[in-house]
């Protein structure tokens, strides 16, 4: 190697030290500049992260909590202490439990205090169970998130064919989906039915 190509590479490397501490330098700066924002930031998803921790840890206890009180009520349905709990710590399973109780005791009255629950399905089996002529099955049935629609309009259509409104129930059984596990049914009804 010549003495001339010795101090090229020399100033090659120090042209790479020179560029490596110039870029430290940036860093160094950019760190000073953002350093409260950066602990901030880190500082705020520690946070989030421990939050959400504790708030999944809490609605677990409170599920495991209510299944406790639901074991309670299966056991001793007159629990008043358990009742309560579940009441308070799982209104919509509450109401499940409440109506299930209900339709086992046949209670009118307590089904009908359900009418307006929050738990979108006891709502709607309420309305299904107090619903008990045509008119009420058909008004049931004419809603479109109607969980027994086709059973509804089967029973609507049993109670005009019992009062000889064969046309009518015809035109209901006609609106059972043939999805349905009622279709058949229905199809005989029409077939079998008074014309």
């Amino acid at each position: 190697m010549s003495l001339k190509e010795n101090i090229n590479m020399v100033k090659e490397e120090l042209n790479s030290e020179e560029k490596f501490f110039e870029k430290a330098v940036i860093t160094e700066r950019f760190v000073k500049k953002y350093k409260n924002l950066m602990i901030t930031t880190v500082v705020a998803v520690i946070a989030v992260v421990g939050a959400n921790i504790a708030y999944n840890a809490n609605e677990q206890s409170k599920i495991t909590a209510a299944n406790v009180a639901l074991i309670k009520l299966q056991e001793d349905a007159g629990n008043s202490d358990a009742l309560n709990e579940l009441k308070s710590l799982s209104p919509n399973l509450y109401d499940v439990w409440i109506f299930s109780k209900a339709v086992v005791d046949k209670d009118l009255e307590a089904i009908k205090k359900l009418k307006n629950s929050k738990a979108l399905i006891i709502s709607d089996l309420v309305k299904y169970e107090l619903a008990n002529d045509a008119d009420s099955l058909n008004e049931y049935a004419s809603k479109q998130d109607a969980i027994f629609r086709d059973l509804a309009l089967l029973q609507s259509a049993v109670i005009l064919l019992n009062t000889n409104k064969i046309e009518e129930a015809h035109n209901k059984l006609l609106k059972i989906s043939q999805e349905s596990s009622l279709s058949n049914l229905a199809k005989a009804l029409l077939h079998y039915g008074v014309k």
